[in-house]
């Protein structure tokens, strides 16, 4: 097949798609528009849509009750400079958080959230936050040292996140796969690969423990929770990621959050964040 059937494969798998956790805030309803209005002497409260369960970035503590990471100090960071009062977290999944957002259920993402093309057709994006690569991590004991040795194997994907089409896309300019067989909402079964969809990353290390799956595709960071001395990372850059706060398109919120993240950025801020949590 040419590279463009693999590029139409891989828009069809991100219409399935979109880096689990607590809820540990209130939840209200309104628009972003409505919210951001309340800030204007320094009132109301940013909601903003986080990952619970990716150390490091978005990871909800229970024991603590408490949120943790370099996008929850980032959220803190930047409710402040938008002029909010508070700040309120909202524990969204790759598989809720684009709805939520379009439901006015949060005013912003700042959810390992990595910026595309499809996505920006959608929403807005802020200036990338953070850089990161999608990467496969598999168990030493299967003895899998190369992406090649993942013929006819099974590859594991954490559902809503758009590491099934890049990984596509990149298997596809390497000449290991090259059509579809079957395709249906549990994964996608090519000539030489199946690609399973999982609920949550933790699941997703559970199957590849226990060799449900041989392997696991997902953002660089996110393997930092689930790497340990019994795992490796094979040498295959499936794609840059790039993280960006999203908002809702053409929202009242949008230029003033690109704009906060731009300054983070210029003064340091955000270098100073990931410093702090890588």
């Amino acid at each position: 097949m040419a590279l463009a059937a693999a590029m139409l494969v891989a828009a069809g798998l991100l219409c399935l798609a979109g880096c689990g956790g607590q809820d540990a805030g209130q939840k209200e309803g309104g628009s972003a528009s409505a919210n951001a209005n309340a800030n204007a002497n320094g009132t109301g409260t940013l909601r903003v849509g986080v990952r619970a369960d990716v150390v490091g970035f978005g990871y909800f503590n229970e024991r603590a009750n408490n949120y943790y990471g370099l996008e929850i100090d980032l959220a803190r960071e930047l409710a402040s400079r938008l002029g909010y009062a508070d700040v309120e977290f909202v524990t969204v999944e790759p598989d809720t958080r684009k709805d939520m957002l379009l439901a006015g259920e949060v005013d912003c993402l700042v959810a390992c959230y990595s910026i595309t093309d499809t996505r920006t057709e959608n929403f807005d994006f802020s200036p990338a936050y953070y850089h990161d690569r999608a990467v496969i991590m598999v168990e030493n004991s299967s003895l899998i040292t190369d992406v090649s040795d993942l013929e006819n194997k099974t590859v594991g994907i954490m559902s809503g996140s758009n590491t099934g089409p890049l990984l596509a896309i990149k298997l596809q300019e390497l000449g290991m796969i090259s059509e579809i067989v079957e395709n249906a909402d549990e994964g996608t079964q090519y000539d030489g690969l199946y690609v399973k969809q999982v609920p949550s990353y933790a699941e997703l290390s559970r199957e590849l423990e226990e060799g449900t799956v041989d392997a696991a595709a997902m953002d660089g960071n996110i393997t930092q929770t689930y790497i340990d001395e019994d795992r490796s990372i094979l040498d295959l850059n499936i794609a840059d990621q790039e993280y960006g706060v999203a908002t809702q398109k053409g929202s009242a919120l949008s230029q003033p959050v690109a704009d906060a993240i731009q300054s983070m950025l210029d003064d340091g801020t955000i270098a100073a964040l990931t410093e702090k949590w890588n």
